[in-house]
């Protein structure tokens, strides 16, 4: 397949630590949860994203509706330990996709399905995560060169929507985001998400507010090990 390339120069000054887009998705697919970070308050993210490393969330995604958010990513990408997979979200556009990963980001998730965004992605080797509703939006951006179709908004749709997909397209990896909380995590990795995307069940905002990290970390350890159960009664 034959894919957009960049005019020479347009995606610069990767990060020493970026993985290739295919090591990502193979890191991004053991790890399981990727914790969608929307806070308002930039200073509170470094204890935050911390706090549910403990707990064994170790996928980050930074929004772009988060103040600075690329000079966030920028920031962190010199700064978190290697064990941390950081990306971006609510990528929309090709130019603000060339931002995030100038800034360090491993990994572009976006709301919308924007093939421009996909081939940018493609061109700078960093994984993509395309969102998408329908069959014919899955297979589209899986065709573009998507790594992870991201299943968005996921809420109205639930876990068997994820089966009846992987009938005619067992080869796509998929991801749902909305509607996936701590406790119906394993629902979606047995109907054969590749991982999973949350945010408000994993990041309880009160506990956020009245910085209580130590409640960030059991959410995320118990996440983690239900995302862990469910995967091993795959393998059996």
């Amino acid at each position: 397949m034959n894919f957009y390339t960049l005019p020479k120069g347009a995606v610069h000054e990767l990060n020493d630590k970026t993985m290739s887009r295919k090591e990502t998705v193979q890191k991004i697919s053991e790890l399981g949860v990727v914790a969608v970070i929307r806070l308002q308050d930039a200073k509170k993210l470094v204890k935050v994203v911390d706090a549910i490393k403990q707990g064994g969330v170790k996928v980050i995604e930074i929004t772009m509706t988060v103040p600075n958010a690329v000079g966030l990513i920028k920031d962190l990408s010199s700064t978190i330990s290697s064990d941390v997979i950081l990306g971006a979200g609510t990528v929309t556009d090709s130019k603000t996709a060339e931002q995030v990963i100038n800034a360090g980001a491993t990994f572009v998730v976006s709301p919308i399905l924007n093939t421009d965004v996909i081939k940018t992605c493609n061109s700078a080797d960093i994984a993509c995560m395309p969102g998408c509703y329908t069959p014919t939006e899955i297979f589209t951006a899986w065709s573009a060169g998507a790594d992870v179709v991201k299943v968005f908004p996921a809420t109205s749709l639930g876990p068997k929507y994820f089966k009846d997909i992987a009938g005619p397209f067992p080869y796509i990896k998929m991801m749902p985001t909305g509607g996936v909380t701590i406790d119906n995590v394993g629902e979606w990795i047995t109907a054969g998400a590749v991982a999973v995307g949350i945010g408000s069940d994993l990041l309880d905002k009160k506990a956020i507010d009245e910085e209580r990290y130590d409640v960030l970390t059991e959410r995320a350890s118990r996440m983690y090990v239900n995302y862990k159960t469910a995967k091993d009664k795959l393998k059996k």
